[in-house]
């Protein structure tokens, strides 16, 4: 239960708050009463009375608009200044998500979180995990002639986020690994030496890097989760097609982390059953 605040502790802080924000914004008593619409008088008392009492709620709403800052913070109900609108500009954010390797944008929230455990639910097989061969047929039809190029240069950015100190996790659905060995679905025409040797490195790969690199995989028939980078505490980003949607407050962080965690903990297959589930999966594969 909330505690009351006394009625002349919020007075004396509403009158506190607003000369702070006069000053923060550079500006005078006579330029804030034209903009309020008041006499300049009614600000001064405003700033110098005494007592428990407050100004009527159009009075505060129009100091708060004049200023930039929050009707809330000049009250004394929170100690953040910024307008509601300004605090969802400021933790959530659209950001656009180019067809390409790994852009500049999610290089960046890479290096911000070095350090952090990254947990990752990718679009479909994460391109940290990916062959040359793999990102070849895969963006070539996007990047035409500067293939290689893109590639040459996507290569030092993913070998210098396998190499900080973050721990990765990530989790993908059953049906990614099943679709890439089998060449269904989204592999429909992927050569057969390109898949062989796809799910090889993943083998190779959650072997050597294990345990910072754990990948699980999730039944979608029982849960599902849109493509989603969690950056350690920092940062939360959901991949929506074209942009990136990314959060940065707490409170969202820590929701799609446990939404991330709880992929992990119903996981079909953990981490350190995936390389003999892939060597399986491939054997029914060449079978088949």
């Amino acid at each position: 239960m909330m505690k009351n605040t006394d009625k002349r502790l919020r007075a004396d802080l509403f009158r506190t708050r607003l000369s702070e924000a006069i000053r923060e914004r550079d500006t005078n008593q006579s330029a804030l009463a034209r903009a309020v619409g008041v006499d300049r008088s009614t600000i001064s008392q405003l700033l110098k009375g005494e007592g428990a009492r407050l100004p009527n709620a159009q009075v505060v709403g129009e100091c708060a608009r004049a200023l930039g800052v929050s009707a809330d913070w000049l009250l004394g109900l929170t100690d953040r200044p910024e307008t509601a609108a300004d605090i969802l500009r400021t933790t959530m954010s659209l950001t656009e998500a180019p067809r390409a390797l790994v852009d500049e944008q999610i290089f960046q929230w890479h290096k911000e979180a070095a350090g952090y455990k990254i947990r990752h639910v990718p679009a479909g097989l994460s391109d940290m995990l990916k062959t040359r061969e793999m990102l070849e047929w895969e963006y070539t039809p996007h990047l035409g002639r500067s293939t290689q190029q893109a590639i040459g240069a996507s290569e030092d950015r993913m070998d210098w986020m396998r190499g900080t100190q973050s721990d990765y996790e990530i989790a993908m659905p059953l049906f990614e690994v099943y679709s890439l060995a089998h060449g269904e679905g989204y592999y429909a025409g992927l050569p057969y030496e390109v898949r062989k040797a796809q799910v090889e490195r993943m083998i190779d790969v959650t072997q050597q890097l294990y345990p910072r690199l754990r990948i699980y995989l999730y039944d979608a028939r029982r849960l599902f989760s849109a493509p989603v980078t969690i950056f350690g505490p920092l940062l939360a980003v959901v991949y929506i097609g074209q942009n990136y949607m990314a959060f940065r407050d707490t409170e969202r962080v820590q929701a799609l982390t446990q939404h991330f965690d709880h992929l992990v903990r119903e996981a079909h297959v953990s981490a350190r059953q995936l390389p003999d589930h892939l060597h399986k999966l491939w054997q029914d594969a060449e079978r088949g």
